[in-house]
C-alpha cells in the first residue's frame, strides 16, 4: 500500500532472519524438483500483528541473499474501497466481514501472473487518499512472492505459510500507532469479527511467530 507506516523492529529483523533459512532450503528442494520454481510465502495474522513489517523484513533478508522478491499485500485487494468501506459495513450490520470481502479472482488472477512471470495489472490502495490506484509489475524476473494479508494462508498453492499469534487486544498500542482507520466502536466491531475470521485459520499454518516473536516451526 502507498504511504504506509510500517514500525519495523528488531524483533521482526530477528524472525525474519530465522523464516528466511528455511525459506532457502525449501526453495532449493523445490527447485530440484522442477528448474526455475517459483516460490510463494504466505504471512497471516491478525490487524497490528505486524504482517507488513515482518513481510519487509523478510524481503529485505532474501534480497541480501541475491533472490529477488515482490511483496504483494491483500489489503490491496477488498471490494470496496477504504473511502466507502465504513459506510458499507455499516450498511450490512458488520455482516459480511471477513475473506469475502476480498477480490478473490483478481487476487488469484495476479498470483497466476507470478507464476507464469508475466505483466500484472494490480490495485494498490493510497492510505492518504483511501482510493485504489494501479499498479503495473513485471513478474518475468521475479522469484519469491511474499503474500501478507489476514486471510493470506488461506490462498492455495503456498510454499510455506506463517501464522503471527498476536490477537488485535494485544496489539492496541500498534492500532493507534499506525493511524490507518480510526480507532473507536466501529473499529473495534470489525477488529472482533477478523479476530473470529483469522483464528480459524491458523491451522493451514506450518510456521508460527509466537507474542515474543520468537519463530516455530512445524513439520
Amino acid at each position: 500500500m502507498l504511504n504506509d507506516i510500517l514500525l519495523i523492529g528488531e524483533k521482526h529483523k530477528k524472525a525474519a532472519e530465522a523464516i528466511a533459512e528455511r525459506v532457502l532450503i525449501e526453495k532449493q528442494a523445490k527447485e530440484e524438483e522442477e528448474t526455475g520454481y517459483r516460490f510463494i510465502v504466505a504471512i497471516s495474522g491478525e490487524s497490528g500483528a505486524g504482517k507488513s513489517e515482518l513481510s519487509h523484513s523478510l524481503a529485505m533478508v532474501l534480497k541480501r541473499q541475491g533472490i529477488r522478491v515482490k511483496i504483494l499485500h491483500t489489503d490491496n485487494y477488498y471490494r470496496v474501497e477504504p473511502l466507502n468501506r465504513r459506510a458499507a459495513r455499516d450498511l450490512n450490520n458488520f455482516e459480511n466481514i471477513g475473506p469475502e470481502e476480498y477480490n478473490r479472482e483478481l487476487l488469484e488472477q495476479n498470483i497466476e501472473e507470478f507464476r507464469r512471470g508475466a505483466i500484472a495489472d494490480m490495485p494498490c490502495i493510497d492510505i492518504i487518499t483511501e482510493k485504489v490506484d494501479r499498479l503495473t509489475t513485471d513478474f518475468s524476473d521475479i522469484e519469491l512472492l511474499i503474500i501478507d494479508g489476514l486471510y493470506a494462508i488461506s490462498t492455495e498453492g503456498i510454499d510455506l505459510g506463517i501464522y503471527i499469534d498476536l490477537t488485535y487486544r494485544e496489539t492496541k498500542k500498534n492500532q493507534f500507532a499506525r493511524g490507518k482507520e480510526t480507532t473507536d466502536d466501529h473499529r473495534w466491531k470489525v477488529l472482533e469479527q477478523e479476530h473470529q475470521s483469522a483464528r480459524k485459520l491458523r491451522r493451514l499454518a506450518n510456521t508460527f511467530v509466537d507474542r515474543d516473536y520468537k519463530v516455530l516451526f512445524r513439520d
